[in-house]
This record gives C-alpha cells, structure tokens and sequence, in this order.
C-alpha cells in the first residue's frame, strides 16, 4: 500500500532525506540568526516561545477528528498495516484519549506527562492544557516503514451534547487548534450513515479556521450503501459541511471504504480504488510541503520579529532575507 515510502526520488533522495536536509538549514539559520535577535527583544514574552529542535526535526504528522464509530482508529490501522499499542476498535465509543502514533525502534507506549517533558518531542507545549488532558494523552511507538515519514494523531471520538463536552476536564476545542496549527494535514472522516454535525463537532470544525488549506474530508464506509444512495450521502454531507466551512473553495472528499475488509458492495470498487490512491498520493506529499511550511513559517516569524521591533537594523534582515533565499534554492534544487 505505502511502499512509495522506501522508494527513492529521482534526484537520488528519499523524502525523509529532503525533510531533513531543508529543516537541518532552516534550524541552524534560527538559532545562528534570528534566535539571538528573539532573545535580545524579548520577543518569547509577547509572542510566542522560542522554537526548539523538536519543532524543526519532527516528520509531518496528520490529525485525524471525527465523530466515535467513523473509523478512525481503523483507518490508521489500513495505513499501518497492523496494530499499535493503545489500539480499540468497536462501535461504542472507545478512544477516549489523543495518541499519537509516531515511530520507534521498540513498540510501546509514553503517558501523557513524561511525553511533554521529553525534548525529542514536539508536544512540550502542551503542558499548559493540566493534568486532566495529559492523563488522556499517550504516545504510541513503533517500528513502522509508514511511520518513518509521518506521524498521525488519533483523537478522541466526537459526541454531541453539552454534557459530553464539559466532562472532558479540558479544553477540547483548544487542543485541537493547537494540533491544527501544528501539523501538516487534518483528515475529516464521517460515515456514510452519520453524517449529522453534532454541536462539538461544529466547534471542533471553527478550530480549524485558519488552516483550511490542511483540511481533507473522507467519507468512510462507502460500500455499505448502493450507488442510488451513495450520490444522496455525498450530496447531504457536502450540504453540511458548507454551514460549518467558510471557504471558496470546495472541500475535497474522498470516498472509499478504509479497512481490510472484502467490500460489501462492489458496485463502486474501481471508484473506491481511484480515491484510495488519490488519498495516498496527497499523504505522499507531505515530507515535501511539510519542508516547506517550515520554511515559510520561520519567514513570517522573522517578519513578525521586524514589524514588532522597527529598531532592528535593516542589514540584519537583509542578510537573514539573503540566507533564507539560499535555503529555498537549495530546496527546489533537491
């Protein structure tokens, strides 16, 4: 399925090695730069904390949100091609906890609190969110050909009601925005028979405004509905999904059926075929665009720095100008 991921591009490197040399240029140009520049001004204190190595050397990481019993633990399952500890499927409401699932040389699991004290990481500022959330947060590693270019993040499932918010102990809406603005895709599953928005989805969905362009939509479950059906469930979620995303653009959907099950309707495989692959093709990008987001975040981090401070003298932004431009020809040429 993923076996694109060990192939190499034809330049003679793997995607792994394109996110590696881009961010090794981009970290040592902050903290040789614009780092001395932050610290001098003060600019952690009214704008945000300084970047530290986890936040450049981290592989690109997918968000996967959508109400309980859409598939999104079986979904991270298909890509993986097998289990990973802190896995449960069922149709009841099961992950009650954000795990990401990254990679690692032995297969096993990190609690919340030791993972955001672990500098390797990129989740140390999540610590501001308490105990109650850390307590439902974990890490799950493994040795995993896929997890060696992404890192997926698998929510908890979505109810509706007040009272299912409330219980959480914490801010669900602001963790997920703070994921969003982190990682490099957010991946919106519904299933062909659940289609309604409840109201904390709504909210969940507002969290994202922002980062629209990260946003994909997969309609789950696909061939537990005939054909006739299935153009009528297309057509309601993509009514649904206009109230709720302010955009343009028409969200791209994918629709298929996201498990290693035979489908139970074959009248649509070849399509169910075709959008699987258009999926992978879009996740297949992501060592790439993740390099570049990085690169165009540092800029406009560097420009907040120099509107904030007018004092900064002119040549030091010409010469930081002068060495992003040299990182992002070295980018294109890679």
């Amino acid at each position: 399925m993923f076996s694109w991921l060990g192939k190499e591009s034809g330049s003679g490197r793997s995607a792994q090695d394109v996110l590696q040399t881009v961010t090794g240029g981009l970290q040592s140009l902050y903290t040789g730069k614009l780092l001395p520049l932050e610290e001098h001004y003060r600019f952690h204190e009214f704008h945000s904390p300084a970047l530290e190595e986890a936040d450049f050397k981290n592989l690109p990481m997918v968000l996967l949100v959508g109400q309980y019993s859409t598939g999104k633990t079986t979904f991270i399952r298909y890509l993986l091609e097998q289990d990973f500890p802190g896995m449960r499927i069922g149709p009841e409401p099961t992950t009650d906890s954000f795990i990401a699932v990254m990679h690692g040389e032995k297969e096993g699991s990190i609690p919340g609190n030791a993972l955001v004290v672990d500098p390797k990481k990129p989740f140390r500022k999540l610590n501001s969110f308490g105990n109650a959330f850390l307590n439902r947060f974990m890490c799950s590693q493994l040795p995993n050909q896929v997890l060696k270019s992404i890192s997926i993040i698998d929510s908890p499932g979505i109810l509706s009601g007040e009272k299912q918010r409330i219980s959480r102990g914490y801010d669900f809406c602001q963790v997920l925005q703070w994921f969003a603005e982190r990682v490099d895709r957010i991946i919106l599953l519904f299933d062909a028979h659940k289609l309604d928005i409840s109201d904390e989805f709504s909210e969940a969905i507002k969290a994202f405004r922002g980062q629209d362009d990260k946003i994909r939509v997969v309609l789950n479950k696909a061939d537990q509905v005939d054909t006739q059906q299935l153009m009528r469930v297309y057509g309601a979620l993509m009514w649904s999904l206009g109230k709720v995303i302010n955009t343009p653009e028409v969200v791209r959907v994918y629709i298929g059926s996201f498990w290693a099950k035979p489908l139970q309707n074959t009248e649509n495989r070849k399509l169910f075929e075709m959008e699987a692959q258009d999926l992978f093709r879009d996740i297949q990008s992501l060592p790439r665009n993740a390099a570049l987001r990085k690169l165009n975040d540092l800029i406009k981090r560097a420009r907040l720095a120099k509107v904030r401070k007018t004092s900064l003298r002119p040549c030091t932004f010409v010469k930081f100008n002068q060495d992003i431009t040299l990182v992002l020809k070295n980018f294109i040429n890679v």
